[in-house]
């Protein structure tokens, strides 16, 4: 068993973040709420997503609330991410890391019948062992679907040999959750400030991320 990585997709390999705030002012207006910056967007952002939303209105939102908002972002989303691309670099990194005889995968809260053909269509399908999107409803998060996905990666892969890259800080409780380490990069959906708090290593460049991956786990 040798050094893996376990990267998240959204605001990691795959650069959406405008996309995602976007979408996200249209789920908001949907209930009457302002749209936000990308700075206030990554300071008030947390998961599980129904608690972000409190933090904007005040208040838990409603199911219906909730289902509509909920609903008007993927629809957002889709039409918004269409112009979106891989993060800078990421493609050579993904090959440097494979080249070096080390192994990764995908894991995304990303609905898992959108995520398989977009990682198909950047042609790097083949530099995963699995890739591995959201079944089940929105909204929850990653720390149950990272136990799954380890497990399923089965004995070819020691959590303690094993570097999330992500985002969020709940890539970081993922992480955890298997025992693994966590590096998180800030080009997608929290400040660094707010990462900083998580007690995990912060990057600015996925460059930096993989580098202090072969560091932490050779």
């Amino acid at each position: 068993m040798g050094a893996h990585l376990v990267w998240d997709w959204n605001g990691t390999l795959y650069h959406d973040i405008d996309a995602v705030v976007a979408a996200s002012n249209a789920a908001f207006a949907e209930i009457g709420l302002a749209p936000l910056t990308l700075q206030r967007y990554r300071e008030l952002y947390c998961i599980p997503i129904p608690r972000f939303y409190e933090r904007l209105l005040g208040r838990a939102p409603t199911t219906e609330e909730w289902e509509r908002m909920d609903a008007t972002f993927q629809v957002a989303y889709t039409g918004h991410s269409v112009g979106c691309s891989l993060t800078e670099g990421a493609e050579l990194l993904l090959e440097q890391w494979a080249a070096a005889g080390r192994s990764q995968s995908i894991l995304s809260m990303y609905g898992h019948e959108h995520l398989v053909p977009l990682v198909r269509g950047f042609g790097i399908e083949h530099r995963f062992l699995r890739v591995d999107g959201r079944t089940g409803p929105s909204g929850g998060g990653k720390a149950e679907h990272m136990v799954r996905h380890l497990a399923a990666l089965g004995t070819s892969v020691d959590p303690a040999c094993t570097v999330v890259i992500g985002d969020a800080a709940d890539d970081a409780v993922a992480a955890a959750a298997v025992g693994a380490h966590a590096v998180l990069y800030t080009g997608g959906s929290h400040t660094r400030e707010n990462l900083a708090q998580v007690g995990v290593p912060v990057v600015d460049s996925l460059t930096e991320a993989v580098a202090l991956a072969a560091d932490l786990v050779g």
